[in-house]
């Protein structure tokens, strides 16, 4: 049998490696070009866009696919809503140097994304508000565990690899099978800070039930917001003018309480 830490690369982790491209002119943004340390030491890479320094600061945890790159186009209409962002890189994916992708690896990588924001960039943790997306939703929400914010926004979520496993085999438990296990429903009763919870109803990779899941175990406060139509990679375009809303909306009443 394969090890674990093998499997987890071809079931959970979908790196890839970096295009070389002026990506600043491409994308039309200001992206700054930054170089950080996970909280091991692993050399890490990411965008940062700046607003106005009043307004909340994006720390940005993506799921488990492409990198990077594959969300400036969202990361073009966040920016627009007069948000900084910092959008980084996992180990192993993109420019992110370090070892394979791993669930402990993950961890470590936001933590030295929040040191950077806080130590580097002297940003009070009391504007910074972690957005986690999908697998990126776990990550997240163990950042806010360990670390101070003002907010926490999980999109198309779900309680563990566990239950994504059980769902698409039927009950049968292959997630023994997989090192990684990102149990997101074992960390949110533990988080006070406010939660805006965020699924699409047509999600075809991970059912709403598995976010209204994840809802029901947070702590509030907390507010569900569904978007109609929206599968597991659409949810912002499908949104649309509505989920951008409701996203800086929830930000900045996060950075002001």
């Amino acid at each position: 049998m394969l090890p674990k830490n093998v499997l987890d690369q071809f079931f959970v982790f979908h790196p890839e490696r970096w295009h070389e491209k002026d990506w600043r002119a491409a994308s039309g943004l200001p992206l700054e070009e930054v170089w950080f340390q996970a909280a091991d030491g692993a050399k890490l890479f990411g965008w940062y866009v700046e607003a106005r320094a009043d307004r909340p600061v994006i720390i940005w945890c993506h799921g488990n696919a492409g990198n990077i790159v594959h969300r400036l186009d969202n990361l073009r209409l966040l920016f627009q809503r007069d948000l900084s962002v910092f959008l980084f890189d996992y180990r192993g994916y993109g420019r992110s140097q370090g070892l394979r992708p791993s669930e402990q690896g993950l961890y470590l990588d936001a933590l030295g994304a929040h040191e950077y924001l806080t130590r580097i960039r002297m940003i009070r943790p009391e504007r910074l508000v972690i957005f986690g997306r999908s697998l990126g939703a776990a990550v997240a929400a163990d950042l806010a565990v360990h670390k101070p914010a003002s907010g926490l926004i999980l999109e198309s979520a779900f309680p563990s690899i566990e239950a994504v496993a059980k769902f698409y085999y039927g009950g049968l438990p292959v997630h023994w099978l997989l090192g990684a296990e990102f149990r997101l429903i074992d960390r949110v009763p533990a988080l006070s800070l406010p939660k805006l919870i965020i699924h699409g109803d047509q999600d075809d990779i991970i059912p709403l039930e598995m976010g209204r899941q994840v809802f029901e175990a947070a702590k509030p406060p907390k507010s569900f917001h569904l978007i109609p139509g929206a599968d597991h990679n659409h949810t912002y375009q499908v949104g649309g003018a509505s989920y951008f809303q409701a996203f800086a909306d929830f930000a900045a009443r996060a950075i002001r309480s």
